[in-house]
């Protein structure tokens, strides 16, 4: 029996290399977007070439993986499903004990990187959600519905202990969407909206003064303009300040002379903003948006329930991802710490995007092995 472990590694391995697995309209889209994000880290960083090349190891690493994750069938990642969010659940827990970070950012340091868990969720969440689904009859009814809660709420919970309630919120949207996607009845989903909307005063007494201080901050702005305001109101000036055609790469002012803060991470949108203009911004879009499309196609093609809900919840993830930052860059939402997908940078999104994408391309790759 153990002898032949070996040879039956061999084998899987062998069957996983023989099959095509990219999808490249897809890869495409991803490779320029990288593209893109290097060449405004290099600007938005005055040209350090540190940055850059820390964004590109991410980006080298998750295309690693990436391309590995692309060959395990989907039925072999849903039977890792339960184990991989066991697994990311328990390490919010060592984080919880052990992390370490600043403000609302908590990691695991385990000598030759740095990590951080709830990234990890923002995968495997959906992937429980789909997993738990899978085997029963859809639409959900109640009982599903609860146990999915609990599913999401217990990560959900650890993360926004940390404080990080920005992540809380995504990892918490992303199982959701694999909820809605399973065919809910509108009034069951209007129901669970109105029990949301029903806990948010309670909620707002459970929250940290600088978490208030965002919400306040972004009603009114200039109240404080030279403190808690001081993002938003630098970041429109960003914005407004690149016109049609915007000051042209490496030229912008606002985060060359230090007046907008956290211009390589979670304001990178508003440096592009400022150098690329309104032509810019919608070439950049437009991207996004085929890309978002791609991976909605792809989950409408999926051949099983667990495929469909997967895929449609990390495209739809994705969509969240660029809305919320684009809305906090322009002041519409409040600073939530979201960064923009394969343009901000720093941490683990990166390579955790990287992996969602090779899951939607391992279940792409096997609607066309059965065609």
């Amino acid at each position: 029996m153990i002898a032949s472990i070996p040879a039956r590694l061999r084998r899987f391995g062998l069957r996983l290399l023989k099959r095509p697995r990219l999808d490249l309209p897809l890869l495409l889209a991803l490779f320029i977007l990288g593209c893109v994000g290097l060449a405004t880290l290099y600007s938005a960083g005055n040209g350090n070439m540190a940055l850059v090349g820390g964004q590109a190891a991410r980006f080298v690493l998750g295309g690693i993986l990436l391309a590995v994750i692309s060959r395990i069938p989907p039925p072999v990642l849903r039977s890792w499903t339960p184990w991989l969010y066991a697994g990311s659940t328990a390490l919010l827990v060592v984080v919880a004990v052990l992390g370490e970070g600043r403000g609302s950012y908590r990691w695991l340091d385990v000598g030759f990187m740095r990590f951080q868990p709830s990234e990890l969720l923002k995968l495997t969440m959906p992937m429980m959600v789909a997993w738990y689904l899978h085997p029963r009859q859809l639409p959900p009814r109640w009982k599903d519905i609860i146990v999915v809660g609990l599913l999401i709420a217990v990560p959900a919970g650890l993360i926004a202990e940390q404080p990080d309630l920005g992540t809380a919120l995504l990892v918490t949207g992303a199982g959701a969407f694999a909820l809605f996607l399973s065919g809910m009845a509108w009034w069951r989903i209007g129901a669970l909206v109105g029990a949301v909307a029903a806990v948010i005063p309670v909620a707002w007494n459970f929250l940290h003064e600088y978490q208030r201080n965002r919400v306040r901050t972004l009603l009114d702005p200039e109240s404080d303009p030279l403190g808690n305001g001081w993002h938003i109101i630098q970041s429109k000036i960003a914005v407004g300040s690149g016109g049609a055609f915007g000051k042209g790469w490496g030229q912008g002012t606002q985060s060359r002379l230090e007046f907008l803060p956290e211009h390589t991470t979670d304001f990178i949108f508003a440096v592009f903003s400022e150098e690329f203009g309104l032509v810019g911004v919608c070439a950049i879009v437009l991207l996004y948006s085929f890309i978002i499309g791609r991976c909605l196609w792809i989950a409408m093609n999926a051949r099983d329930t667990y495929s469909r809900l997967l895929a449609g919840a990390i495209g739809m993830s994705f969509f969240v991802y660029v809305v919320v930052n684009g809305g906090m860059v322009a002041g519409m939402l409040p600073v939530v710490g979201v960064p923009m997908p394969l343009v901000s940078y720093g941490g683990t999104s990166a390579v955790s995007l990287l992996v969602g994408f090779g899951v939607l391309m391992s279940i792409h790759a096997n609607r066309k092995l059965h065609e």
